[in-house]
């Protein structure tokens, strides 16, 4: 049994690793996308990638959560910020439009 003074530490203990498997998760997408793109066998990317990514992280759950639901859920919420934490790094970014042109004919001209 788990002494009550160390339940916070094992709560964020959890929710930092759930953001750790989110970050390894997504990110791990990102670069499949990326690479399976520019590649001649995109399915051999997609498909080795989802099957790692997948079993790497339902590992991670399962050791994490331990049956406790508690860290499960906030290893889950990890999981999720993480999800956008890495939306947020891998956007494009936005394209600077051209100055419009204040001189000579029309632009269409």
């Amino acid at each position: 049994m788990t002494d009550s003074s160390s339940w916070p530490l094992l709560w964020a203990g959890a929710l930092l690793a759930g953001g750790a498997l989110g970050v390894l998760f997504f990110a791990g997408l990102w670069w499949t996308v990326r690479r399976g793109a520019a590649s001649s066998t995109p399915a051999r990317w997609f498909i080795g990638s989802a099957i790692l990514r997948t079993a790497i992280v339902v590992a991670g759950f399962y050791a994490v959560g331990a049956g406790d639901a508690v860290r499960l859920g906030l290893c889950a919420l990890g999981f999720v910020l993480a999800r956008a934490l890495v939306l947020r790094a891998t956007r494009p970014t936005p394209a600077v439009p051209a100055a419009p042109q204040l001189s000579g004919g029309p632009p269409c001209a």
